[in-house]
C-alpha cells in the first residue's frame, strides 16, 4: 500500500457519487471501481433492483473475495486506487477494520433532497436504503481506529467543487490536476452493469452540475424516512469540511 494511494469515497444512493468517480477517473493516474460490494448486497438482502440478476452475475458476492480484489495490485504506471463506495451495501455484522488499509472520505447529502430522488427512480424507500445510518456506523469504525475521516457535504462541494478537490487532494497527499474538474460525456468500461438504470444524468455530464436550490415535495412515508435519517445526517454534516 505504500507506494498507491487507494481511496474509499463512502457515500449514499443519489449523491455526487458517480460525477465524481468521472472526476477522478479523469486524472489519468488513476483507476476506478464502481460499487464493488452492490451484487453481494443483493444476494444477501433479497431486495429487487433494476438489472438483480444482471448485477449480481457481474460481481464477486462473497465480501471476502471483494475485499482481497480492492487490495490487487495495481498495473504500472497506475498511483491512485480509487473506489466508489456505497454504505448501505455493506452488511451491519461486517468486520470493517480492512477499510483501515484505505484514505477513506464520507460524502453525505441532505436526507430529503436524497429521498425525493431516490424515489424517482424506485417505488419505496426506507431509512437503511439511503446510507446515512451506515455512514455512522462506518464513522465510528474509523474514527476508533486511525481517526476522524473527512467529510464531505454534496451541496458544499458543488458550491466549490475545484477547492474541494484541491483540499482532497492535498490530504491525500497527490497533486491536483484540472481535469479533475471536466470529463467526456458518455459511458465507460468501469461504469457497472447497472449504468443504464442509474446513469443516464452522468452519462450527458461533462463537469458537475453548478449547486442550484432544491424544492423538495415529499409524501408522508418518504417524509418519514428522511426524518429517521436526519439525526445520523446531522451527526455527520458537523463534521464536514468548511471551507
Amino acid at each position: 500500500m505504500s507506494h498507491v494511494t487507494r481511496v474509499a469515497m463512502w457515500s449514499g444512493p443519489r449523491n455526487v457519487s458517480t460525477a465524481m468517480m468521472r472526476s477522478w477517473e479523469n486524472r489519468g493516474d488513476t483507476v476506478v471501481v464502481d460499487e464493488p460490494f452492490y451484487a453481494a448486497y443483493l444476494l444477501r438482502t433479497g431486495i429487487d433492483h433494476p438489472g438483480r440478476e444482471t448485477v449480481i452475475a457481474s460481481q464477486p458476492t462473497d465480501p471476502t473475495e471483494v475485499v482481497a480484489a480492492l487490495h490487487a495490485p495495481l498495473p504500472d504506471g497506475v498511483g491512485v486506487h480509487y473506489s466508489k463506495q456505497m454504505t448501505h451495501h455493506l452488511a451491519d455484522d461486517m468486520d470493517l477494520s480492512w477499510t483501515r488499509d484505505f484514505r477513506n472520505v464520507l460524502l453525505i447529502r441532505d436526507p430529503a433532497e436524497v429521498v425525493a430522488s431516490y424515489v424517482r427512480s424506485r417505488e419505496s424507500c426506507e431509512p437503511e436504503d439511503i446510507g446515512l445510518l451506515q455512514q455512522v456506523r462506518l464513522l465510528d469504525a474509523l474514527r476508533s481506529g486511525d481517526g476522524t475521516p473527512p467529510v464531505i457535504d454534496a451541496g458544499d462541494f458543488l458550491r466549490d467543487p475545484e477547492a474541494h478537490l484541491r483540499w482532497l487532494c492535498d490530504w491525500l497527499g497527490i497533486g491536483f490536476t484540472p481535469r479533475m474538474l471536466a470529463w467526456p460525456a458518455g459511458p465507460r468500461s468501469s461504469d457497472g452493469v447497472w449504468a443504464p438504470y442509474w446513469y443516464d444524468a452522468v452519462w450527458r455530464s461533462t463537469g458537475f452540475e453548478p449547486w442550484r436550490p432544491r424544492e423538495v415535495a415529499l409524501g408522508r412515508h418518504d417524509a418519514d424516512v428522511a426524518e429517521a435519517c436526519r439525526p445520523a445526517y446531522e451527526r455527520l454534516a458537523a463534521l464536514r469540511i468548511r471551507l
